[in-house]
Parts: structure tokens; C-alpha cells; sequence
């Protein structure tokens, strides 16, 4: 009866452990909804009350790793309540301490996210342009996610030494054969952190002219004006000459008038007034800077120099402008009955008078 007594005491007391680890487990399951539903729910609406949004960003990316966090919690107090040996216990505990660096690394990548809304109220408040910001999220997450993996390898009581120094040779080696590679990044981020361009400009460089349609950190793709998209490496694009036409605010005509050489002065005077007048008049055309001079003589014309700027930029507006001020021009040559010059010579034969020249 004695051993029976005892047997039963044993199991009962096992038993009794058991249940009392479930219940252990259950009430931080509990708590975890409790904790969501009121505590966290209180921390969001503080948050909002403040001046700037950053913690309430940052409560909402931890909100679901707090949330685990209680059932790693549970778990542990669970099988710690139970009776385990030593080793058992131990495996228990360096499980335990993975289980918070994986928490802490999960509410990190997720506050760091590219697509997080703490990036983009920190985006916001910063100034920073979008493809910087992405970058710099997804080398800091992998950073984090590295520093977790380490972390967790030495739990494990891996010799995270010998692999660092590995990593170090590793990268010497890999950044020599990617040198061209690493170029092209330096080259996107100095693209991106100076901005000579943005996606949607007009552009001309060496190598192309067209729209920009994507900056990446590799390359930059160019839409042409036939439609043909360019794809140049950004270390090359950044050591060009670029010119970006959507940043002018106007742009150049200038041309020459050659008009017929027997032409009056006082018809090319009150030619060149009244292309002055229509320019001037031109709502298109920018007010600053308008020159319609007589310029010089050339060997078979008289060339009168028109400089001036449209107010627009945009190519085919711009080419509207200038057929506007053609059709001008033209009324005002027929009005004051002048004539354009054509390449001719005159050539002068001496003695045609008396025909004795003409009949050698």
C-alpha cells in the first residue's frame, strides 16, 4: 500500500506540474489579448496626442512581436515549471534568449521597412529622397538580420571569430570582382544625392538624350524620342556632361533673316520694328531678352539676327511658339513687300555693249 501511496503521489504531483505549466500558458495567452486590446490600444492614442507620429509608428511595429513575445514568455515560464534535468533547462533557456533576439529583430526590420510608415513620416520630416531612403533600409536590415543570425549562432556556442574574419576576406575578394558593380552604386548614389536630374526629365548626355524613366542604383534607363529605351551605367552617367532641359525656365530661338540685297533700308527698318513689335507682343514669348538687329552683309544678302526665348520648355510647345512667330514673320515680309535672298552671284561681262567681247 505504501508504494502504491507513493506511486500515486509521484503521478499525481507530475500531473499536478503539468496542468499547472498549461495554466501558466493559457493565463500569458490571456494576457497577450488583454494586452493588445487595452494596454497597447492606450499606448497608440497617447501616441497620437503628441506632436509628431514617429512613436506612434513605432509602437505599431512592435505591436506584433510584443504580441509573441507573451507566448514566448508563457512557453518558458511553462516548461521551466516543469520538472526537466539540467540540460533540458539549459536548451530551454538559450531557446528563451533566441526567442527575444528573433522578437527584437522582427520589430526592428519592420520599424525599418522601406514600406514602413515610421520610414515614411521619418522620409517626411527628413527630406529624403525615396530611392536613398530605400537603400539605406534594406542595408540596414540586413545589418540587423545579420547581427541576429550572429547572435543566435553563439547561443548555439558557435565561434562567430573565425566566420567574421571569413566574411572580411570574403568581401576584400568580392569587392575586387565586383569593382564595375560597386562603381555603379557610387555613381547611383551620387545621381540621387546631388540630383542633376529626376525621373520624368528632359535630359541629353553624350550617350543619350530622352526621359528619364527609373534611376536604380545600377543604372538609369532613358526613354528616346523614338521610343527606345536606353539603359546606361550610372558610373558613366555620372562622369558625363549632362543637360537637363526640363530644368530651364525658357528656351533659346535664334536664327537669321537674309533678305534680298537690293532691299530699302527704309523697308528693312520698318521690318525689323515690326518683328520686334510681334515679339514683343507675344504672351509666349519672355520680355527679358528680345534682339532683332540688322546684323551684316553677306555676299549675297542682307542678314538681319533674331535671339529670343520661349516662355515654355516643353519641346512641343516650344516648337509651337516658334512656328507661331514664322507665320508672323511672313506676314510682315509680304506686308512691307520685301524679299528673302537666295545663294546667287552676279557676274559682270565687260564689252557685251558692242558685242565685241561676245563674239571672241
Amino acid at each position: 500500500m505504501e508504494i502504491i501511496k507513493a506511486s500515486l503521489s509521484y503521478y499525481m504531483s507530475i500531473y499536478t506540474k503539468e496542468l499547472t505549466a498549461l495554466l501558466i500558458l493559457l493565463v500569458f495567452i490571456s494576457l497577450r489579448k488583454i494586452f493588445i486590446k487595452y494596454i497597447f490600444n492606450a499606448l497608440i492614442k497617447i501616441a497620437q496626442k503628441t506632436k509628431t507620429n514617429l512613436d506612434e509608428q513605432f509602437l505599431k511595429a512592435f505591436e506584433r512581436p510584443l504580441s509573441a513575445l507573451f507566448i514566448i514568455v508563457g512557453v518558458y515560464l511553462a516548461l521551466m515549471y516543469l520538472p526537466l534535468n539540467a540540460i533540458e533547462n539549459i536548451i530551454i533557456i538559450k531557446l528563451f534568449r533566441i526567442g527575444i533576439i528573433v522578437v527584437l529583430t522582427w520589430g526592428l526590420v519592420n520599424l525599418i521597412g522601406s514600406k514602413s510608415n515610421f520610414i515614411e513620416a521619418l522620409q517626411d520630416r527628413l527630406n529624403i529622397d525615396d530611392i536613398l531612403i530605400q537603400f539605406f533600409s534594406k542595408i540596414i536590415r540586413f545589418i540587423l538580420i545579420a547581427i541576429a543570425i550572429l547572435m543566435i549562432a553563439q547561443e548555439f556556442n558557435y565561434d562567430v571569430n573565425g566566420f567574421i574574419a571569413g566574411l572580411g576576406l570574403g568581401g576584400l575578394a568580392f569587392a575586387l570582382a565586383a569593382k564595375d558593380a560597386l562603381a555603379n552604386i557610387f555613381g547611383g548614389i551620387v545621381i540621387i544625392l546631388e540630383k542633376p536630374f529626376l525621373i520624368g526629365d528632359w535630359i541629353k548626355a553624350s550617350s543619350a538624350e530622352g526621359s528619364v524613366e527609373e534611376i536604380t542604383f545600377r543604372s538609369t534607363k532613358i526613354r528616346a524620342f523614338d521610343q527606345a529605351l536606353i539603359t546606361i551605367p550610372n558610373s558613366t552617367l555620372a562622369n558625363e556632361n549632362i543637360i537637363n532641359f526640363s530644368k530651364m525656365g525658357k528656351r533659346r530661338v535664334t536664327f537669321n533673316l537674309q533678305f534680298n540685297r537690293h532691299t530699302s533700308d527704309d523697308k528693312l527698318n520698318n521690318t525689323i520694328d515690326k518683328i520686334k513689335k510681334v515679339l514683343k507682343n507675344n504672351p509666349n514669348i519672355h520680355p527679358e531678352t528680345i534682339f532683332v538687329f540688322f546684323d551684316k552683309f553677306s555676299e549675297s544678302s542682307l542678314d538681319v539676327f533674331l535671339y529670343f526665348f520661349t516662355n515654355t520648355t516643353i519641346w512641343g510647345e516650344y516648337l509651337a511658339v516658334k512656328e507661331q512667330v514664322n507665320f508672323d514673320i511672313m506676314s510682315i515680309i509680304n506686308e512691307e513687300g520685301v524679299s528673302l535672298a537666295y545663294p546667287s552671284h552676279s557676274i559682270w561681262l565687260e564689252g557685251l555693249a558692242d558685242g565685241s567681247e561676245l563674239n571672241k
